[in-house]
């Protein structure tokens, strides 16, 4: 679902859709937040990569942060309470869940699919979070799922690391 820009819609409207979407792969023609996801192992690893985990972490909290305005001011714009097109929550989840591990293929391969399992399923209190008001609800159901996400991970690493190819 491709929301009609209107002509004189406010610049903020415009760059909220923007960064919303993750740059337009929130209009992916199945599965969303799928498309979604792949934003954030990309963030993720490249953080990492060049500059450690605490810039990745860092991260995360910044695509959050502009997250929540960029959601919420989206979905408003479009008139729904969590439009699918919106996938700057699943970037910022998919961050979050590969926080902290190293970034090799065997650990973003399981992260991706631990992620998407957990965004699906919304554990408690997940699915209770998607009541908050704006972006914050739109947000908050994906960063809990980032974060058991990213304890299974560590947990998998400490006990198995072999599993993720560590």
């Amino acid at each position: 679902m491709r929301p009609e820009v209107r002509t004189n819609a406010a610049p903020a409207d415009r760059l909220a859709l923007l960064v919303a979407t993750g740059f337009g792969a929130g209009y992916g023609p199945i599965a969303p937040g799928t498309w979604g996801s792949i934003p954030g192992i990309v963030l993720a690893w490249a953080l990492s990569t060049l500059w450690g985990p605490w810039v990745e972490l860092a991260g995360v909290a910044v695509v959050a942060a502009v997250g929540v305005w960029a959601a919420g001011r989206a979905a408003a714009y479009v008139g729904a309470k969590d439009p699918g097109l919106v996938i700057v929550d699943e970037i910022a989840g998919q961050m979050l869940t590969l926080a902290f591990l190293a970034p090799r293929p065997g650990v973003l391969a399981a992260g991706f699919v631990l992620f998407r399992l957990l965004d699906v399923w919304k554990p408690w209190p997940a699915r209770r979070l998607e009541d908050l008001p704006g972006g914050t609800g739109i947000m908050a159901d994906d960063l809990a799922a980032g974060l058991y996400g990213t304890l299974v991970l560590h947990a998998i690493a400490a006990w198995r690391p072999g599993l993720l190819g560590l």
